[in-house]
């Protein structure tokens, strides 16, 4: 089964709590303004991946992460190779999982999916983006956000106190950025 993806980051603090891998699905066609990810929307992008490559990458980092985080992109635009994806890594390493998605609860529970996010993800963060409610704060983009815990894993004191952003520097000179409310990055270049 193929995922397609747009990047992938081993070791995030930003994105969920603890030290967490994160994926980044491809494709979104939902159109939230201001969305903070918009590179992530055109549905050809990426790279198309197995998911038994992504899980792979996930066992080899289990030893030193907290668990995944899938944001996107919207990953339930592919929820199928998403959920077998969330599936096998709570069976295969136990690790926690958070999935972000700009579909609603209501969205969400109507879909075959639905049925299997219980059973592997411990927190849901529901709704599009709003920049007229923005927030920012406890992995929430916006005040309409609905936050859906699962599992005893993490409370919402736990979400309060991942950091809003983070940045890497890459060999190559090229800042990255990601969180609910990283910093805008201008290109500087004299």
């Amino acid at each position: 089964m193929k995922l397609r993806l747009h990047a992938f980051e081993a070791a995030s603090r930003a994105n969920g709590p603890g030290v967490r891998a994160v994926l980044w699905t491809q494709g979104c066609s939902l159109g939230c303004v201001g969305c903070f990810n918009p590179e992530t929307h055109d549905g050809g992008g990426g790279e198309e991946l197995d998911v038994e490559a992504l899980v792979g990458r996930v066992r080899r980092l289990a030893g030193g992460i907290a668990g995944v985080t899938v944001s996107g992109g919207e990953p339930l635009q592919q929820a199928r190779p998403v959920m077998e994806f969330l599936r096998r890594v709570r069976a295969e390493t136990g690790l926690s999982a958070l999935l972000f998605t700009g579909f609603t609860w209501d969205e969400v529970a109507r879909m075959p999916e639905a049925a299997g996010i219980a059973g592997c993800v411990d927190v849901l963060i529901a709704g599009r983006f709003e920049a007229a409610r923005r927030r920012a704060t406890g992995l929430c983009g916006s005040a309409n956000k609905e936050v859906r815990f699962f599992s005893a894993r993490y409370g919402p004191a736990d979400l309060a106190g991942v950091p809003v952003a983070e940045a890497w520097i890459e060999a190559g000179g090229e800042v990255r950025v990601s969180g609910i409310d990283p910093p805008a990055l201008r290109d500087r270049r004299a």
